[in-house]
Order: structure tokens, then C-alpha cells, then sequence
């Protein structure tokens, strides 16, 4: 397989998208990002050699004028809450095909997807078996292609929206009533996903994989509440719910604006999110633990916050 030397990147504007380019950058790799609304980009165009178009992975015209020139292609595309307008089945599963036939239309043979760790069309969630239907689609749509397929565990980071999630809701509440506080998670940085992705671009012999990609502790998600309220100095009592109570919580939560829980969501957590297996060797690098990265930005955070609030006191 030939060197990789320009690349279109699907969700390139996302939370994991993002890293993605600027590891490209550092790799001395041309970047192409597809963007449906080109002032959520922003963050974007300070990314040397990144070039950024307009228009929709959905489209298959959009798709292959994407596709132009380029050697290969990243797909990050993905939703946690799936929507009338973007259900899940249209994101994971119908845009890897889409993406697949369009690849092999436009010659273009190297592919890396981003899946998630324990994708399954028989698996416990619309969210697991749409992942699982997607990559099942690229194997099916994409004979030929050179494919890598990563699939990482809870991906945390400084705009992620799992540990900033909690600390957001820790920090109105003395006590957390917790649905699936017993559940195991290896949480994965986002710099660390971004790295295999470019290590996977750069190395032919992940072609035909698929990587469980997890970071080196396993906590369960009390612990992690837990963790993430002490780095703002707040101790918080957290309440294990039972099975319906969990139930009845998600259920009344996916009913808010910008859900933080749904019921898919709790069904995902049947599974542990951890891997059975280390971290891939050949992708040359060892993944960092959640201790060493977030204090740093999870604890500025918090001082930004009580600053805000002293201000807001205060009148100033």
C-alpha cells in the first residue's frame, strides 16, 4: 500500500475530529474536512494544511467531490442521542455503506472508521447495533478497501461529554441518584485516539483490523463520579439507583431539552465498556491514564466556575 499523504476527515469539527487534524498536521499529513455548516468549523481553520469544505457526508454527490484527489479517508461521524432527524440507524449504519460505495466508486482504497468498543448488531442498544450494522456494512459495501476499524471505550478530553457531564451535575447536588453506578468503564483519551488513527494512516499492517482501543484503569462509574466531584473539591454522597429507578430516571431525562440520558443509553450500560485485551502494540504507544490529564484542565475548570460565581456575587 502506497504512503498516505491526503486525507478526508468525516466529523472533523467534532470533540474526537478535531485531535484527528491536528495530529494529521503534526504528521505532515493534508487534511480535507467535509463540514454540513462551515461556521462550526472554525476551530478548524487554524490547523496548517487543512483544507475545509462544505456539504453533507449524506449526499452522495458531496461525498465523492470530497473524495477527489485524496488517499484516503477517516470517518468519525457518530451520535450518542439519536432524533427524529438523525436516528441512529442513518448516522451509523447507512453512512458507513454510503461512504464504502463511494470509496470504491472513486478508487480511493484506504479507510479508517471510528466505531465504539462492543459494536454489535445483536448487542444491548440501538446505539451498539447500529455501530454494529455500520461496520458490518463497510466489510459487506467495501470489498477491496484497505480497512482499520477502532473501537474505543468512553473517550474523555478537555470538551468531552462524559466526564464534563458529571461535573456539571455534581455540582448543584449533596446527593447523586446514580443509574448504572456499578457499571465498569476504561475511559480512553481523545489525544490517544487521535494518535491511533494516525498510526493505523501510517502502518499497513493494521489494514484488515479492528482495535479495541481502551486507556489502562478500569473504574465503575460511582468511582468516576466520584473522582471527578473531588477534583472540584466537593464531596458528594452518590446513591446507587436500582433497575427501575434507573429506568424511570432515563426515562424522564431523555425528555429534556439536549438529553443527558436516555433509555438507550442505560440499555448500552448492560455491558461493561472495558476491554478484554491490552492496549494494540503495533500501534507503537502506551495510552494515559484519566489521572495524569484531567486534573489539569478539570480543576481549572472548577476555578473558573467559583470565579464566574463570586462575580456574579459581587455585582461585578
Amino acid at each position: 500500500m502506497s504512503a498516505v499523504s491526503r486525507v478526508l476527515v468525516l466529523g472533523a469539527s467534532g470533540f474526537v475530529g478535531r485531535s484527528v487534524c491536528a495530529r494529521l498536521a503534526q504528521a505532515g499529513i493534508a487534511a480535507r474536512a467535509l463540514t454540513r455548516e462551515r461556521h462550526k468549523s472554525r476551530p478548524l481553520h487554524v490547523i496548517p494544511s487543512l483544507e475545509v469544505v462544505e456539504g453533507s457526508p449524506h449526499d452522495d454527490g458531496d461525498l465523492a467531490r470530497a473524495l477527489d484527489g485524496m488517499d484516503a479517508v477517516v470517518n468519525l461521524v457518530g451520535i450518542l442521542h439519536q432524533s427524529r432527524r438523525e436516528p441512529f440507524e442513518k448516522v451509523h449504519a447507512r453512512l458507513p455503506a454510503r461512504l464504502a460505495r463511494a470509496c470504491v466508486a472513486t478508487g480511493v482504497r484506504r479507510l479508517v472508521h471510528v466505531s465504539a468498543l462492543h459494536a454489535d448488531p445483536a448487542g444491548p442498544s440501538e446505539y451498539l447495533r447500529s455501530r454494529g450494522r455500520g461496520e458490518a456494512a463497510l466489510r459487506t459495501e467495501g470489498a477491496g478497501l484497505a480497512l482499520t476499524i477502532l473501537k474505543p471505550s468512553v473517550i474523555f478530553g478537555r470538551d468531552d461529554s462524559f466526564l464534563n457531564l458529571f461535573a456539571g451535575l455534581v455540582r448543584p447536588l449533596p446527593v447523586v441518584p446514580l443509574a448504572g453506578a456499578g457499571v465498569r468503564f476504561q475511559p480512553v483519551w481523545v489525544e490517544d485516539v487521535a494518535r491511533a488513527v494516525v498510526a493505523c494512516l501510517e502502518d499497513s499492517r493494521t489494514v484488515g483490523q479492528a482495535f479495541d482501543l481502551c486507556g489502562p484503569r478500569t473504574y465503575t462509574l460511582a468511582e468516576i463520579v466520584a473522582y471527578v466531584a473531588g477534583l472540584q473539591g466537593l464531596a458528594r454522597a452518590i446513591v446507587p439507583l436500582p433497575g427501575w429507578a434507573a429506568y424511570a430516571q432515563a426515562f424522564v431525562l431523555e425528555h429534556l431539552p439536549g438529553p443527558v440520558m436516555t433509555r438507550d443509553n442505560l440499555a448500552s450500560m448492560k455491558v461493561d465498556s472495558v476491554c478484554g485485551c491490552d492496549f494494540p502494540a503495533v500501534l507503537g504507544f502506551s495510552p494515559a491514564a484519566m489521572e495524569a490529564i484531567v486534573p489539569e484542565y478539570m480543576a481549572a475548570a472548577g476555578l473558573r466556575g467559583r470565579y464566574a460565581r463570586y462575580r456574579q456575587r459581587t455585582g461585578r
